[in-house]
C-alpha cells in the first residue's frame, strides 16, 4: 500500500474533501423532478492532487489498493478512475487547461452502503481541481458537472441529489432540493434530535437494474397522466386511474413529494418520524424497492429507545437504513437495534453516530 509521500514524492499541491450523504425524505423523486431532504454524513472522501511531471495521469486509492495510469490523451479503465477522469474531461470541456495529474484518493465512506461514495469522490475531485488550477466554479455548477461525470463516464444514469448534497449540505442541517429548478436551501433538523444510520450488510445487487425499471415506469405514468413529470401531479387521487404497477409507482412519488414539502416547512420531531415511517412503507409496498433485511432493520430501529421513525435510504435492495432519534440517545438506540438485527446472522454495522474507535480516522 502506497502512502502520499511515496506517491507524490513529498506533499501534494492541494487537498480537498467532500462528504457522503444520507437522504431523510424524498427517495426516487429526483429523476421525477421532485423534492429531497438529504444531510451530509460525518464520513468523507479526501482527494490529494498534484501535477504529475510527465505526460500521464496517475491515480491511486488505498481503499482498492489499485493504481490507474493512462496517457494525457488516453482514457481510464472503468472503475473509480473513470469518475475522476470524467471530472477532468468535463472541466477541460469548460475551457480549462488541465495538465496530467497525480491523484490520491482516501475515504472512510463505506462503498455500497447507499451513502453516495461516488458523488463524494466526484465533488472532492472537482474541489481539488478548482483549488489547484484556480478557475471559478460555483457549488451548484460543480454538482452538475459531477452528475454528468457519473452519467457520461461511469455510465450510471443518476439524478442530481447525491452531487448537490455532497457539494452543498452540512452535517447539522437538511438540504431541501428542488430537482427541476435546483432551488435549494438549508433547513433545520427537528429540534433536539440526532440521526442513526445502520448498514444492513446487504450489498445493493439489484439496485441498478430495478432503478432503470422504476424510472421507465414513472416516465410511462407521466405520459399517461399528460404531465412532464410526476412532480406535476398535485392530487394523489389522480394516479389511481393508472394500471398497475404504474399506479403504485406514481402513488409513491406523489405522496413522497408531499412528505418532503411538509417536512421542509417545519414539523415536530414526532411528525418527522411519522413521515419517515410512511416513506419506508411506501417504498416497501408501492415502489417495491425494499427487501426483508431492510424491513427488519427498520423494525428494530423503531423499537429502540428514543427512535421516532426509520426508513431505508438510497436506491433500495440493500444498503443502509436511517432513523431519527431523540438527542443523546442515538448510540444506545443504534447499539440495541444492531444487536437485535445481528442476532439473526446478519452482518449489520453502525455508520452514524461514528463508532468511537473510528473517530480518530475522521
Amino acid at each position: 500500500m502506497t502512502n502520499t509521500d511515496t506517491f507524490f514524492g513529498g506533499a501534494p499541491e492541494v487537498n480537498a474533501s467532500a462528504p457522503g450523504r444520507v437522504n431523510l425524505l424524498g427517495e426516487h423523486t429526483d429523476y421525477n423532478d421532485g423534492f429531497m431532504l438529504p444531510v451530509a454524513t460525518p464520513q468523507r472522501t479526501l482527494v490529494a492532487m498534484s501535477r504529475s511531471g510527465d505526460d500521464h495521469f496517475h491515480f491511486y486509492s488505498p481503499t482498492f489498493d489499485n493504481t490507474v495510469t493512462f496517457p494525457h490523451n488516453g482514457s481510464a479503465p472503468q472503475g473509480y478512475g473513470s469518475y475522476i477522469e470524467g471530472c477532468i474531461r468535463l472541466v477541460q470541456a469548460e475551457g480549462v487547461e488541465v495538465p496530467p495529474l497525480r491523484v490520491y484518493v482516501t475515504t472512510n465512506l463505506p462503498v455500497g452502503s447507499g451513502l453516495s461514495s461516488s458523488a463524494a469522490l466526484e465533488v472532492a475531485t472537482l474541489r481539488a481541481l478548482r483549488a489547484l488550477l484556480g478557475f471559478e466554479l460555483d457549488d451548484v455548477k460543480l454538482a452538475r458537472i459531477a452528475q454528468r461525470a457519473e452519467i457520461e463516464y461511469a455510465h450510471v444514469n443518476c439524478g442530481i441529489m447525491d452531487q448537490m448534497a455532497s457539494s452543498l449540505a452540512d452535517e447539522t442541517s437538511m438540504l431541501f432540493i428542488d430537482a427541476r429548478t435546483l432551488e435549494h436551501r438549508l433547513v433545520k433538523m427537528p429540534p433536539d434530535t440526532s440521526l442513526i444510520v445502520v448498514d444492513s450488510g446487504v450489498a445493493r445487487k439489484l439496485a441498478a437494474s430495478k432503478y432503470n425499471e422504476r424510472r421507465a415506469e414513472c416516465e410511462e405514468a407521466s405520459r399517461k397522466l399528460g404531465v412532464q413529470a410526476l412532480r406535476d401531479v398535485l392530487d394523489p387521487a389522480s394516479v389511481e386511474s393508472l394500471p398497475s404497477p404504474m399506479r403504485e409507482r406514481a402513488r409513491h412519488v406523489v405522496q413522497e413529494n408531499l412528505r418532503v414539502l411538509e417536512a421542509a416547512d417545519g414539523v415536530s420531531a414526532e411528525r418527522f418520524g411519522e413521515l419517515m415511517n410512511a416513506s419506508h412503507f411506501s417504498l416497501r409496498d408501492d415502489y417495491e424497492v425494499s427487501i426483508p433485511e431492510l424491513d427488519e432493520l427498520c423494525e428494530h430501529l423503531r423499537a429502540a429507545p428514543g427512535v421516532l421513525g426509520a426508513r431505508l435510504t438510497g436506491a433500495g435492495f440493500g444498503g443502509a437504513c436511517v432513523a431519527l432519534c431523540r438527542a443523546g440517545q442515538a448510540r444506545q438506540a443504534a447499539a440495541a437495534a444492531l444487536a437485535a438485527y445481528n442476532k439473526n446472522g446478519r452482518q449489520g454495522r453502525i455508520l452514524v453516530p461514528v463508532p468511537t474507535e473510528q473517530k480518530g480516522q475522521q
